[in-house]
């Protein structure tokens, strides 16, 4: 195995043949010797670097000079770097291939053409002279250097194109599009032309400018309003007639009519029947005596608000028994003592003793021990006088027949303050006599007013009243009366016109009683109206319909006998 070299910084002679050591860093270890390595000669290697750039600079400019100029001997000894001699060599070199490209020039190949030049693989031009290390340029960057684009490869396709194919027409085979007009010759020969018409075309006039007067659009605007105002009036009159049953088109329901001459607000302050004469202030009623205008302001009289009246009356308070009999001790304690005050002050004599069987003993203890039979007779004459007493006090707080009838009365019309209701009922027969007499009893008791219609189908009720009338009469024709029921009359009053109809019999003409099983008091309808209609409680006789409905016109409830018949004959009734 042969040694190896000695390293040339330290010089050693590595004759055990193994590697050098390194460090722990990745790099030479420092020599083992003790000797430390040399320091390189910078300059010198400066200078042996620009010696070697200068060689490869002359060859470069030998190969470019061509043939005839003679490559310079590399020197032996680097020489200094001069600035101006590498300029004048680099202006040497573009004049030399400006020269050569100028000398090899072609004119460039027909459109159409598919020749096209070979590649000049071997140029050594200017792509050579671009390049470093001898390496050329590539031929897409040497439009700089004005090579020639015709030469490069990749520049031109080796196929022919469409746009090479096609044929290039000439500029003076080209015809232009005339664009003048007919003349006049073509015009007289065309058998279209209208002869009437001028031959000779008219010049454009130019209009002038038209400005709109201020407040046109306004003024049409405000006529279209007028015209929308118009149609909408005749609209509404003519509703208004076809509601009242006039014909459309009478031109009489259209006309306005004149005005007044003098109206109603202005009578009481011009001194006439009409507007003549007013700038005088002498004509006018304004500072005179009976003018209405005065320094004095009227207030208007303060009304009650209609629904204060309905509403329902403060609930009483329920108290307790304990706290009931706590009240009723306090009372008759404060009375107890407001009499033991008069008594004290002699404005009253002592109450005497109140002897009862109880207290007989410890009232009078010693006449009762000498005379029992005495003492008992007085106990039990003053325990009668007593309640005999009570008995009279309670007889005169009674109120007589009259009152009650008044504070009935009174009680009825305070209801009927509150809000007048009304309810229609519907009876299917009212022969039987007991029933007529019940409603007309009980509606005049309950203060109601109203109307029954008698009639051979069906019957109607219809009553006007307060709340509590209305709803104790509900009570009395829904729950309390026995529609079913029947029983020939007792006895009958001459003259009677009800009793003369036959269908307002309890009894048949074969003697037996009519059968009213089928028989039903109905609520038709009820509500709330704003006044009475009737003023006293009544009933009629109605034979037909149109009697009943004339008999409701009256008071303009006809339509109340309409919905009880369509209600009885939903139910399947007659009606």
């Amino acid at each position: 195995m042969p040694e190896k070299r000695p390293h040339p910084e330290d010089g050693t002679d590595v004759a055990n043949g193994h590697k050098r050591p390194r460090s722990n860093n990745a790099s030479p270890a420092p020599p083992s010797n003790g000797v430390s390595k040399k320091k390189p000669d910078l300059n010198a290697q400066i200078a042996a670097a620009r010696a070697k750039a200068a060689e490869i600079k002359a060859r470069l400019s030998a190969k470019n000079a061509g043939p005839a100029s003679p490559s310079p001997a590399p020197p032996s000894v680097a020489a200094p770097f001069d600035r101006a001699k590498t300029l004048e060599d680099i202006r040497a070199r573009i004049a030399a291939a400006t020269a050569k490209k100028a000398a090899t020039a072609e004119p460039p190949p027909r459109a159409g053409s598919s020749r096209f030049p070979p590649p000049n693989d071997f140029d050594e031009g200017p792509s050579r002279a671009r390049g470093g290390l001898g390496i050329g340029l590539h031929p897409a960057l040497m439009g700089d250097v004005g090579a020639d684009r015709s030469k490069s490869r990749s520049m031109h396709p080796k196929f022919a194109t469409t746009s090479g194919n096609r044929r290039t027409e000439s500029p003076l085979r080209r015809q232009q599009l005339d664009l003048a007009g007919p003349n006049v010759e073509e015009l007289k020969s065309n058998p279209y032309m209208d002869p009437n018409l001028s031959l000779m075309p008219r010049g454009r006039v130019p209009k002038n400018l038209v400005f709109n007067q201020k407040g046109k659009y306004i003024q049409q605007g405000n006529a279209l309003r007028r015209q929308a105002a118009l149609e909408e009036m005749k609209k509404r009159i003519a509703e208004q007639a076809r509601k009242v049953g006039l014909d459309e088109d009478n031109d009489k329901s259209f006309l306005i009519q004149a005005p007044p001459e003098i109206e109603w607000w202005d009578e009481a302050l011009v001194d006439g029947t009409d507007y003549t004469g007013v700038e005088d202030s002498k004509n006018l009623k304004i500072d005179t005596e009976d003018s209405i205008i005065t320094r004095y302001i009227q207030h208007p009289v303060l009304i009650e608000p209609p629904q204060e009246k309905n509403a329902p009356a403060p609930k009483p308070m329920f108290l307790t028994q304990k706290e009931m009999a706590k009240k009723r001790r306090q009372t008759r304690m404060a009375i107890h003592k407001e009499q033991q005050a008069k008594i004290r002050l002699g404005l009253e004599p002592p109450p005497p003793p109140k002897v009862k069987k109880s207290n007989l003993m410890r009232v009078l203890g010693e006449q009762a021990v000498k005379d029992p039979t005495a003492v008992e007779a007085r106990v039990n004459s003053e325990i009668a006088e007593r309640a005999a007493q009570h008995d009279e006090d309670n007889e005169s707080r009674k109120l007589t027949k009259e009152e009650r009838h008044q504070k009935l009365a009174e009680q009825q019309e305070k209801d009927a303050l509150k809000g007048v209701l009304i309810a229609v009922f519907r009876i299917e027969n009212l022969s039987y006599g007991k029933h007529r007499y019940q409603i007309d009893i009980n509606a005049k008791q309950n203060d109601l007013t109203g109307m029954t219609i008698l009639h051979p189908k069906f019957n109607i009720v219809i009553v006007e009243g307060g709340a509590h009338s209305i709803r104790n009469y509900k009570k009395l024709l829904l729950n309390r009366i026995k529609w079913t029921e029947n029983a020939a009359p007792a006895s009958v009053r001459e003259g009677n016109r009800e009793v003369e109809k036959e269908w307002l019999k309890s009894v048949a003409d074969s003697g037996e009683l009519k059968d009213l099983s089928f028989n039903k008091c109905t609520l038709v309808w009820e509500g709330q109206e704003k006044e009475r209609k009737f003023k006293k409680w009544g009933s009629k006789v109605c034979e037909t319909d149109v009697d009943a409905k004339d008999a409701l016109t009256r008071f303009k409830m006809e339509n109340f006998w309409t919905l009880a018949k369509s209600l009885g004959q939903a139910d399947g009734f007659e009606g």
